[in-house]
């Protein structure tokens, strides 16, 4: 790997302590775990100082489903991005994900009682709070509280109401559960990886971080992340979220689909999607072949590249199905004029743009991780990545943010905890009372 992006030259063993300004974002992903570290530059931008990855192996369709192996895995991943960086790695931004991941629409308002007292941070901080009191399913937990417009005093439509006079404080909010076990086991193998969890954060939140820009979130977009075991869809508006889902299809489906289709192993399977593949068979020609080697001593299998074209563009099809039913459930489909954007390893298939033009009528664009990045390293500026930069980017936005909610709130107030923290705390509590029985 190369050493230009490193802040310091030190040996493999001799590694820096972390700096606070420093932020590291670890992608929990079906087929692979990423692990960034990353430093904002004093032009604003985020320079990769160093990166690591491994295969996963204990993750299926977003969730972990061996903690062994999981954890072995994050520690190749960390302990890469470490000889890259020159960096010790102690705490961690986490994506999480999976068919579990659910999102629901909510009003909240609370009546403030003095009207000479201007609208302070601090009440957007108690309104926020009255959404995380919110009954849940048995066994869902509130990931994140996103406020969309708010009303003071019958007026509508205002994103940022510091500073204005009124009562009554009113606003739409965007709330996503999960399922605390899938958060709990995530928790379990950082822990035992010898890490912390700082945040913990939804995958296609961190993926648009890094790949969409703010005009098109102002515009209306839709983001696509094909990773290996789900599909995730973030929708935009007026530079607010409107609407999460996950599709539990992704990559490894298709790897699937040609491994039976072709009647051939998986690896193989694998290569020849990553390497030939393309997600319209039209563009094929009916006379190319790929050669794939036999088992044992046996025949070569030939396998016509339209073939597998078909197969790819069958579930590719099944895949942006789902995407526009979930974009015409969000009620926006006629106002993204930003299209879609697609991204994650799936995305580096041949022709996915003009698949997704052509059964959605949305413009489309492969979206890279580096809208937000100084001098992109080359090999980390590919699609398969934007999770894993946008954990790096998203830290840094939340830190920020916290930054400006302590200097709003007068000194003798209360603070009031994210929801972060006392998730994780809450999760830190029950791990070390089951360690300890």
């Amino acid at each position: 790997m190369s050493t230009k992006y490193r802040n310091t030259k030190p040996m493999e063993k001799d590694l820096q302590s972390p700096d606070p300004e420093i932020i590291v974002g670890l992608d929990i992903g079906t087929t692979k775990i990423a692990c960034f570290v990353g430093q904002k530059t004093a032009h604003g931008k985020i320079e990769i100082l160093g990166y690591g990855k491994s295969d996963s192996v204990g993750v299926s369709r977003g969730v972990v489903s061996n903690i062994e192996r999981t954890v072995q895995s994050i520690k190749l991943a960390v302990q890469a991005a470490e000889e890259e960086s020159g960096v010790e790695i102690k705490v961690v931004n986490v994506g999480i994900a999976g068919q579990h991941i659910k999102s629901l629409q909510h009003r909240g308002m609370i009546t403030r009682e003095n009207l000479d007292d201007e609208i302070r941070q601090a009440d957007i901080n108690a309104l926020v709070e009255d959404m995380r009191r919110l009954v849940m399913p048995p066994g869902a937990q509130i990931l994140h509280v996103l406020p969309q417009e708010f009303t003071v005093d019958s007026e509508p439509g205002i994103k940022d109401p510091v500073g204005m006079a009124g009562i009554r404080l009113e606003a739409n909010f965007h709330i996503i559960t999960g399922d605390i076990a899938a958060a709990r086991n995530i928790y379990k193998c950082i822990t035992k990886a010898g890490l912390e969890i700082d945040q913990l954060v939804l995958e296609p939140l961190a993926s648009s971080s890094s790949v969409l820009t703010e005009e098109e979130k102002e515009a209306g977009i839709a983001l696509v992340d094909i990773g290996g075991g789900t599909t995730d869809i973030a929708i935009f508006q007026d530079g607010i979220i409107r609407h999460t889902a996950v599709i539990p299809f992704g990559g490894k489906v298709i790897s699937s689909d040609i491994s039976q289709g072709c009647n051939i192993m998986s690896k193989q399977a694998e290569k020849l999607k990553c390497k030939f593949g393309s997600a319209l068979a039209q563009e094929m020609k009916d006379n190319e072949l790929v050669c794939i080697p036999g088992l044992q001593g046996r025949k070569p299998k030939e396998i016509s590249l339209r073939n597998l074209a078909s197969i790819i563009e069958a579930r590719m099809v099944e895949i942006i199905e789902h995407v526009h039913y979930e974009i015409k459930a969000s009620g926006l489909g006629d106002q993204l004029i930003g299209g879609i954007v697609v991204t994650g390893g799936g995305s580096q298939l041949r022709h996915i743009t003009q698949l997704f033009q052509y059964h959605t009528g949305l413009d489309c664009r492969v979206g890279y991780p580096n809208e937000h990045l100084y001098e992109p390293p080359r090999d980390t500026n590919i699609p398969s990545f934007s999770t894993g930069v946008g954990l790096v980017i998203r830290g840094y936005e939340e830190r920020e943010s916290a930054a400006s909610r302590k200097t709003t709130i007068e000194p003798d107030t209360k603070r009031r905890h994210g929801f972060m923290e006392d998730f994780v705390k809450n999760i830190k509590d029950w791990f070390e009372k089951e360690e300890e029985q």
